[in-house]
């Protein structure tokens, strides 16, 4: 028996806020995209720098998950497998997409929250970043 594997591991940052959809019994379904870059310096000397967009797409309790958290810009990490799709549009053309359904999504960037009503109201940091450190909680 021959072995075989299909797993694709990917850094970068996400391109679009999660898509979300339901199907009909139910099922989550999450879809966005992750442009990750590689930067090299070529034979004569000049920087260059590539980025590929990957097509993600989550199901089920990953994809709620990643309809609530997941944000334009942030940096995750995907984990997942490569799945081909082909169809024919309206047109009569066929059409065909490469999609990474994800197993895995680690936050990289620092977690970002909503302000709750009390931190609304808070007082604006000074102008030059300057904090007392009187009004520091530790």
């Amino acid at each position: 028996m021959a072995i075989s594997l299909n797993k694709v591991m990917i850094i970068g940052n996400v391109g679009r806020d999660p898509e979300m959809r339901y199907t009909p019994d139910g099922k989550a379904n999450a879809k966005f995209s992750v442009a990750v870059s590689r930067a090299w310096t070529n034979q004569e000397g000049e920087r260059k720098e590539e980025t590929e967009w990957f097509n993600i797409v989550a199901w089920d309790k990953l994809a709620e998950i990643c309809g609530e958290y997941v944000k334009k810009g942030q940096k995750i990490y995907v984990e997942g497998r490569l799945q081909t799709r082909t169809w024919e549009g309206q047109d009569g053309l066929k059409h065909k997409t490469t999609d990474l359904i994800a197993r895995d999504v680690v936050f990289m960037s620092a977690r970002t929250r909503p302000a709750s009503p009390e931190e609304e109201g808070a007082a604006p940091t000074p102008a030059g970043g300057e904090v007392d450190p009187a009004d520091l909680p530790f």
